[in-house]
């Protein structure tokens, strides 16, 4: 096998596959990415048994062939040759010889016929949207999932399509995001719980490009995402999800609308005096057109006070401050409207047309605070 590349594209093509390359496994076949340019395309392959990734690389096939190389060492040889024209060789024991300029790296390389392809799936099932809609709806979600494997269902996200509907829902047990997006055409009902893992590493790969688009397949017990020249497949998470529905209360008494930059600021502001690791809670206390935080560590103590709007009874309650962080820096509204019921309920976050909706436990304090 001859192969040659311009340096980027080829480590490009790398960064991609090395995110489905497990740290740790007793089959080292799959430590190794698979270069396969034995059908007119150069192909390279990485494979955990839960993910994988395959992606066509730009290049030129001089000589046709397949080999499995070790991904750590190829991929290090590659990001630190110079940016230049690089040269790929394998002879018939698999020694694989990598030429750029007057660098020239020979590694051990393996058969790729022990290679572990991409699982085949089915594409009768799809649905289609933008690269920059899928990005962002897991960036909005993907800090609500936990990544405790005591139960698995908490590790991946809730796939739910109806007509031209997508909501994404994840929990970790203390809190709830849900995002809905409108897609371009409607589709078969659909109900699947999604890696986060998976959810993870595909939105580093987006390029979050708006004009194109990601088409995503659904099987039995698989999922695939597939855009620009890379097709991700991943095994789904088997379970009945949980029934958000039921924990998200309608009888609130007590509604507010808050500046969001002023409100998140404020919060960011209180976190100094919290050491890392601590579960210090912050205490808001909302009066007449008044929310009042305040917190009090070992370190120190602050209280602030913003302006709001409000309906309803005044209440005092205590959050996990980074919780509230989270939600309110993936939410791009000015304002944003809070609703309690009583200090021992979960806040919910959500807008009008509940296109986001977030949840938060609020968390015990002292009543002399």
């Amino acid at each position: 096998m001859h192969l040659v590349f311009n340096k980027s594209n080829l480590l490009q093509s790398i960064n991609i596959v090395l995110k489905a390359v497990p740290s740790r496994t007793t089959m080292p076949i799959l430590e190794c990415i698979l270069i396969d340019a034995s059908t007119g395309q150069i192909k390279f392959t990485s494979n955990d048994t839960e993910l994988a990734i395959e992606t066509i690389v730009d290049g030129e096939i001089v000589t046709p062939g397949i080999v499995a190389v070790d991904a750590k060492i190829f991929s290090e040889i590659i990001r630190k040759l110079p940016d230049s024209e690089v040269s790929i060789t394998t002879d018939e024991t698999f020694k694989t010889t990598i030429t750029c300029e007057k660098a020239i790296f020979s590694i051990a390389g393996k058969s790729g016929e022990d290679f572990s392809y991409l699982p085949s799936f089915e594409k009768n099932q799809f649905i289609y949207l933008s690269q920059f809609a899928l990005k962002e709806v897991i960036r909005q979600t993907i800090f609500s999932i936990t990544d405790n494997d005591t139960n698995k269902l908490m590790t991946g996200e809730l796939f739910e399509v109806k007509g031209n509907i997508l909501t994404v829902t994840a929990l970790d047990g203390h809190r709830i995001a849900i995002r809905k997006i409108e897609l371009k055409d409607s589709f078969e009902q659909i109900k699947v719980i999604v890696p986060g893992k998976t959810l993870n590493e595909i939105s580093k790969i987006l390029t979050g490009n708006t004009d194109l688009d990601v088409r995503i397949f659904f099987s039995s017990n698989l999922i695939a995402f597939e855009f620009d020249q890379t097709i991700v497949v991943s095994r789904l998470i088997d379970g009945e999800y949980f029934k958000v529905d039921q924990m998200i209360s309608s009888n609130f008494e007590t509604i507010i609308n808050i500046n969001k930059k002023d409100f998140l600021d404020c919060i960011d502001r209180s976190t100094l005096l919290v050491k890392e690791g601590d579960k210090k809670p912050i205490i808001i206390h909302i009066t007449n057109n008044e929310l009042e935080l305040k917190i009090s560590s070992l370190l120190g103590s602050m209280n602030e006070q913003i302006a709001i709007e409000k309906d309803g009874k005044d209440i005092m309650i205590g959050f996990n401050p980074k919780f509230l962080m989270d939600a309110l820096k993936v939410i791009d509204e000015e304002t944003v409207d809070l609703y309690f019921v009583n200090p021992k309920a979960p806040c919910v976050i959500k807008n009008d047309s509940e296109s986001y909706i977030y949840l938060i436990l609020p968390v015990n304090f002292n009543a002399g605070y």
